[in-house]
């Protein structure tokens, strides 16, 4: 069982090329930027990942490198994989034009870890993950079939409960518990939280009409289904803040960081997650 079938995986696919298309059309020359040292990841994941200088690592459902690029630059030995044939072939681009060494894979992310032969000390993943995966026992698994023994999972990610919140802070959004597919396009996030997420200007969001299904998976779901693939839940985190993407539009930017809080006098519940398991063996 993949995390998508057939029907699923086409539309998922075309709807993150052209989101894809459109948030990378808002941030510049990023090569340059990279080559200059612009740092995109956040303390949180830094922090649980630990040292990463000769660590083979591989970043499930990378989008268009960024992120996995940082991580190279830091010294690990990074594979990066995701479903987007335009997002793999801007990573393979930026790798080449910002002089940072990485291997992307252009694969569905459950099926590929099902297959591969190579194993890795750290899987990484962020922002914006599961949620395009129906199946989240076979995701879970497949994460424990390619960490070698001792392996660790980092997976940072926005709380599932940010989506059922509605931007007055009313709980009149998404059913925290639905099990029916949301089916929507993807949107662009990117334009939408401006230079937080590396926006220049101040950019028009781009159009995508290319629906794809999504679920919701509770950060119960998420922990249980690590923990019934035989990891070991190490360290579980909660934030009150939302790094890069403006998850909700009732935030506000906290004063000199790319983090989105809640404003003064609202009550604070989490905005994202992080958690690391290992591979014991």
């Amino acid at each position: 069982m993949t995390g998508l079938d057939d029907d699923e995986l086409d539309p998922t696919r075309r709807s993150w090329n052209i989101a894809t298309r459109n948030h990378n059309a808002h941030k510049g020359d990023q090569a340059a930027r990279l080559a200059a040292g612009e740092e995109i990841l956040f303390e949180e994941e830094l922090e649980l990942l630990g040292e990463l200088h000769g660590r083979r690592l591989v970043h499930l459902q990378c989008n268009a490198g960024q992120d996995s690029l940082c991580l190279a630059r830091r010294g690990a030995e990074v594979t990066g994989v995701d479903l987007s044939d335009e997002a793999i072939a801007f990573a393979e681009r930026l790798s080449a034009d910002a002089g940072i060494p990485a291997n992307f894979v252009r694969a569905e992310v459950v099926s590929w870890m099902q297959e591969t032969a190579l194993r890795f000390e750290l899987a990484f993943s962020s922002y914006g993950a599961v949620g395009w995966l129906r199946d989240l026992g076979a995701w879970a698994r497949g994460v424990a079939r390619i960490l070698e023994p001792g392996g660790r999972f980092v997976y940072v990610e926005f709380h599932p409960l940010v989506w059922s919140i509605g931007d007055t802070f009313v709980l009149d959004r998404d059913d925290y518990f639905a099990r029916e597919p949301f089916v929507e396009p993807v949107g662009d996030y990117v334009a939408d939280s401006a230079d937080a997420l590396g926006a220049l200007d101040e950019p028009v969001p781009g159009v995508n009409d290319v629906a794809a299904p999504s679920w919701q998976h509770t950060f119960a779901e998420v922990l249980d289904a690590l923990a019934q693939a035989g990891l070991r839940i190490e360290r579980v985190r909660e934030y009150p803040w939302a790094n890069g993407c403006r998850v909700n539009r009732g935030l506000v930017r906290e004063p000199g960081s790319r983090r989105w809080v809640w404003p003064e006098g609202v009550a604070r519940t989490p905005l994202m997650f992080g958690v690391v398991a290992r591979r014991d063996g």
